[in-house]
Formats: C-alpha cells, sequence, structure tokens
C-alpha cells in the first residue's frame, strides 16, 4: 500500500496487484466479486454434486473499466480505492482538465443489486468535449449454467437460466469458532442469524450420524444446503466431529450474551442442543481399564493427525457441551440425562503432569509436527481452567511443533495466550507473524503466509479480529457476566472499542495503563434490568445507568486496572478509584494505579507487567443488577 491515509480503513493505491487474486473484493454477502473480474457470486446458487459441488460462476456485468484515451493517458494520475466504511472501490484518474472516477460496489439495502458509477468534473476552464473510455469484456456464458438472454424488458436487458448439476451447495464449516465471536459482540441480530442456519440444517445433521451409526446429530465438515456431508474426502467429514462441539459453544455464547431465551424454547435451538449431546453420548466409549469415557478415531483441528484417540480440543469441547446442555435444560424446566452430566465428569482429559502440558492426543510427544492452533484453543477460545504455568508450557510446546506452512488464524491464538498471560512482547511477536498472510495493496488475506491456498481467508481474519478484541481487552463471554482483563500491547498506549452489545445494552470500552472507562450508551428498555460493573477481588460494585443512576445488584462485568466508569448522561466519569477498606466512588479524582495501597493490590500490578495470576480469574465482571 503506497498511501494508507490517516483513516486505516480505507486503503489506497497507485497500481493493481499483478496476482488477480489480490484483487480487491465488494459484496454485500448475498452478491460478490472482485473488481475487474470476470465472474461473479450469489448466496446459495451451487452447481456440481458431491465432491465436486462448488459456487457457481456467473457472468459479471460489473468488469467494466475505466480507462483514458491513448493520446490522454501520459498526463494521468491514477488512484484505486478499497473503502472498507463504505464497501466500494474507488478508481480515479486525474489529469491537468478534468477528474473522471469509476465507483463499484455492491447495494446495501437492496441485496439483489451490484452496480458501478461513472462521474467525470472538468477542473480547468474550456468547453472542450472530455472523452473517456469504459472498457468491458463481459460474454453471457457460464461453465455452470445454462445461460439465456431474455428480452429487452424497459430498456434493460438480462440472463436467465439454471444451474447445469442439481444444487448440492457446500463448504468448510468453521465460522462457529473463528467468525461467530466477534459477530455476537457487535451485531448479535447477525449472530442468530447464523445459529439459525445450524437450526434449517439440523435435520442434515441428524441424517449424518444416522449414517455413521449414532444417535443424535452430526453437522457437516463441508455442508450441503441440507445440512448433509458432502466433503470429497470421507476422513475428513467423518472424524472432524470437533464441528461439533464449536456449534455448541456459539449457541452458548449467544445465550449469555443475549438470554434470548426465545431462540432455544420456541425457535430450534433446544433441539441442536439436546442432538449435539446425544451425539457425544453415543460417539463415547467407556474404558474399564481406565475407568474414563474415551473418544476414538477423531482427526483434531492439527489435520496433520488422523484416526486419534482422545483429542484432547474434542473431549474438552465434549465436556463444555455437556455441562452446557445439561445447564440449559434446567433453565428451560426440561428433565437433565444423568448420561449427561456422567460423561462430563468422567471423558478423559489428556494430561501429562510431569511436563505439565497436554498431549494434543493419545500417544503425543513434544515436537511431533502439528499443522496449527490445536492445544492452544484450550482457555480460549474454548473455556477451560488452566494454571498459569499449565497455559505456558502449551504455548511453548506447540510453539517449536507448529508448522510454518500452516493456516493464518494459527498464530492469532498464540497472541490471545500470551495475552492472558500478561507478556506483551510475545504476544506482539505472534501478530506480527500474522501479518505474513497480508497482502497488498488491499490487505488481502491469504491462507498460507507465502500468498498460497485460499484467498479472502475469513477464518484468518477472525482469529486476528479475536486477538484484537478479545486478546487485548481479555473479554469472556461467561454464565456470570463478561468477564475483562485488559493489557496494553507493546508499543500501544490505549485501546478503545465502540458498540460492544451484551443483553440489549450497547457500550463503548476503553483502557490504558492507568485506567478503564466503560460508556453505557444505549439500553434495551425501561423494564430490563441495568447493568453492574464488579471490581475484584475487593466485590466493589457500581452499577452502569445513564447518568449515574444507582442500582441494585445481583449478577456481575469484569477487570485487572483501575476502573472508570461513565453513563452517556453524566456531567463527568465516575471513577472507581480502588478499594481503601470500603467503595468509594469519585468524581474527576483519578488515581494512579502506582498509589493503590499495597495490601490491596497482590495481584494488581500495572496491567503491562503483571505475573503469575490465574488466567482464568480476571479482575472485574460486567453484568446485571436485579431487585433482591
Amino acid at each position: 500500500m503506497e498511501d494508507a491515509g490517516e483513516d486505516p480503513t480505507v486503503f489506497t493505491a497507485r497500481s493493481l496487484p499483478s496476482d488477480p487474486r489480490l484483487l480487491a473484493t465488494v459484496t454485500n454477502a448475498y452478491l460478490g466479486t472482485r473488481v475487474y473480474h470476470d465472474t461473479l457470486h450469489v448466496s446459495g446458487v451451487y452447481n456440481g454434486a458431491g465432491g465436486d459441488t462448488h459456487r457457481a460462476l456467473l457472468p459479471s456485468p460489473l468488469n467494466v473499466q475505466l480507462e483514458a484515451p491513448a493520446e490522454t493517458g501520459r498526463e494521468l494520475t491514477e488512484t484505486f480505492v478499497l473503502d472498507t466504511n463504505t464497501g466500494s472501490f474507488l478508481h480515479t484518474l486525474e489529469g491537468p482538465s478534468f477528474q473522471a472516477s469509476q465507483r463499484i460496489y455492491a447495494h446495501r439495502t437492496l441485496p439483489h443489486v451490484m452496480a458501478f458509477t461513472v462521474s467525470i468534473t472538468r477542473v480547468a476552464m474550456g468547453s472542450w468535449p472530455i472523452t473517456v473510455l469504459l472498457r468491458s469484456a463481459f460474454s453471457p456464458e457460464s461453465p455452470d449454467l445454462d445461460l439465456h438472454l431474455g428480452p429487452d424488458f424497459q430498456g434493460a436487458r438480462y440472463l436467465y437460466g439454471h444451474t447445469l448439476t442439481p444444487e448440492q451447495p457446500g463448504g468448510p464449516q468453521q465460522e462457529d469458532l473463528w467468525m461467530f465471536p466477534t459477530v455476537l459482540l457487535f451485531q448479535p441480530e447477525a449472530a442468530r442469524a447464523l445459529l439459525e442456519y445450524r437450526i434449517r440444517t439440523l435435520d442434515g445433521a441428524l441424517d449424518n450420524a444416522r449414517k455413521l451409526g449414532y444417535q443424535g446429530a452430526k453437522f457437516a465438515w463441508e455442508s450441503a444446503g441440507s445440512g448433509r456431508e458432502v466433503c470429497p474426502e470421507d476422513v475428513y467429514g467423518a472424524q472432524e466431529i470437533h464441528v461439533n462441539g464449536a456449534v455448541v459453544l456459539a449457541f452458548q455464547l449467544y445465550y449469555h450474551a443475549t438470554q434470548d431465551v426465545q431462540l432455544f424454547r420456541e425457535a430450534g435451538g433446544w433441539d441442536v442442543v439436546r442432538a449435539v449431546a446425544e451425539f457425544w453420548c453415543s460417539r463415547v466409549e467407556w474404558s474399564p481399564e481406565e475407568e474414563e469415557y474415551q473418544l476414538k478415531g477423531v482427526m483434531p483441528p492439527d489435520e496433520y493427525h488422523s484416526g486419534v484417540d482422545n483429542s484432547v480440543y474434542t473431549n474438552v469441547l465434549v465436556q463444555n457441551n455437556l455441562r452446557f446442555a445439561a445447564a440449559l435444560a434446567r433453565d428451560l424446566g426440561r428433565p437433565v440425562p444423568t448420561e449427561w452430566l456422567a460423561v462430563a465428569e468422567k471423558i478423559k482429559v489428556p494430561f501429562d503432569p510431569r511436563q505439565d502440558f497436554h498431549p494434543e492426543f493419545d500417544g503425543y510427544q513434544p515436537g511431533e509436527e502439528v499443522k496449527q492452533a490445536d492445544v492452544v484453543l484450550l482457555g480460549y477460545p474454548v473455556p477451560f481452567h488452566l494454571s498459569p504455568h499449565t497455559r505456558r508450557r502449551n504455548l511453548e510446546i506447540y510453539e517449536a511443533a507448529t508448522s510454518p506452512r500452516g493456516p493464518a488464524m494459527t498464530w492469532s491464538m498464540f497472541a490471545v495466550g500470551w495475552m492472558e498471560l500478561k507478556d506483551p512482547r510475545r504476544a506482539q511477536d505472534f501478530l506480527e507473524r500474522s501479518f505474513a498472510n497480508i497482502a497488498e495493496p488491499f490487505k488481502v488475506w491469504t491462507e498460507n503466509a507465502d500468498g498460497s491456498g485460499a484467498v479472502n481467508f475469513l477464518t484468518g481474519m477472525g482469529g486476528f479480529l479475536q486477538a484484537a478484541l478479545c486478546g487485548f481487552t481479555g473479554f469472556r463471554i461467561t454464565g456470570a457476566g463478561v468477564t475483562f482483563d485488559p493489557m496494553c500491547p507493546a508499543g500501544v498506549s490505549a485501546v478503545r472499542v465502540r458498540g460492544l452489545c451484551y443483553q440489549g445494552n450497547r457500550l463503548d470500552f476503553s483502557f490504558s495503563e492507568g485506567s478503564v472507562t466503560i460508556e453505557v450508551k444505549a439500553q434495551p428498555g425501561p423494564g430490563a434490568p441495568p447493568l453492574e460493573a464488579e471490581l475484584w477481588p475487593t466485590h466493589t460494585r457500581v452499577p452502569l445507568l445513564p447518568g449515574g443512576q444507582p442500582a441494585q445488584t445481583h449478577r456481575s462485568i469484569q477487570s485487572r486496572c483501575p476502573l472508570s466508569l461513565q453513563g452517556t448522561e453524566s456531567p463527568s466519569p465516575i471513577l472507581l478509584d480502588g478499594y481503601r477498606g470500603h467503595s468509594r466512588l469519585e468524581q474527576r479524582q483519578q488515581v494512579p494505579l502506582q498509589e493503590f495501597p499495597k495490601r490491596t493490590l497482590r495481584t494488581l500490578d500495572p496491567c503491562p507487567t503483571t505475573r503469575g495470576t490465574p488466567v482464568s480469574s480476571p479482575w472485574c465482571c460486567l453484568g446485571h443488577s436485579a431487585p433482591a
């Protein structure tokens, strides 16, 4: 990128990348294309059966390039701008007498429309004609569709047709783990739509489990529109059953973040959670020798190893899923099968006490190469209690063993782990490794650092966003509230996150080395219980109300720095300046962290240098207050 300007969301270049895969993408999630590319894609339109399934290629009428006449070309400057705020791509030609621009975009409110506009502005006095060229290579043909040219309609021309092979849409299913958490924290309505997709495909997942000889539901590794497995290689579809765990984890996070009981009670969410729990209980085997339940013949996220027993990542997800299913059943007034809790309690979680780390599976030895983030996902994004030393050992052992050729999301999860351990230097090192997967000039993510593999690699983007959002802030969605444990990254003096959503409230969250500020921007309504913040370990509680109105307390959101709280109507920030034998709220008096009484700071050192505290025990929690 030659000139990004001051806006980090706008990418500007003087020339286009030589690799056409790295051209900018414009999409509204229904239609999408790469600029200056001869095809576009439509959501849900696929061609091919079974393993040959792929998104159908449609001819793109947007493949039109703005050019200047040859006699003026040497006098012009040319720029290309991808604006991720507006979702548009702008190509500009500028000379001494005129400026011509072409903007390509997917319409935001009319999802079936993609468009481009051309504008010409005279910048010098005169009346001579200004001419530019629009070059198009449009051809009404497709390798995937039988297309025909329709008659003119009110001055417009159109194509119509059908796919050549009955549709069996399919694709990898990783949004639950890699994209969902970030979507949930900013757009809970979109997060619900992702879960509704899982609900719609439950029948296919039930069929997948039956075909494998198990009860319940087995969500597809590569899913048809029906939810049925269409992965071209059976080993992945049959063994990467950890996708089930990620699906239910997404439902769990959504339930805690929104308390949307209607989705579970009436809209099918409970059916998904119950069906996955039933699958796990039918898939495990009891080992009388070890007196544990075991999960044999699986492939963990590390796809270099197949047919292994007791993938620690998968088994921890099983444990987590079953405990959530039981808790949800109680909340909904449903009976809890005793088998769910028995399997959760007794499933094997491989651990080597001598070396204090979690083997990836039975028989794994440190140094065996692994493809990608696997065991390091324990703790985040998978909820699992780890001592700081064990968390560190897992990171160190698998850093040495992880292939440098692995996919883009891997290093982001290492960064999150080091941020949990309050090691900003090592966290920054791993974040910088992620940058190798970002191709200039339009910041296109590639699957592999050498530019090979998939482009616009969403799981890589999702992992990086989670490192920035949940790594720096320490946000963790739990049943008790949203905990936070912020850490100032190396070379960063302050972080601000705007527009967070939690149970109908919209919040801004910011922190620096000296303070944490939460500002309530919107609340769900007069009947909803207000939020409060609880400061640990003092358990001082502060209501989070616009205007600083007091509120009674019930549940608790949590942090490791001094905590500033600000309501949108407050005349000044309300600062919680630390516990000195009783709760104190003061106006405008901000106390540096270093001045807090030593006796209340056993583990509350300044954010960037805190060491040795349990990574699962954050310092402050945000939750609802309620009448006593």
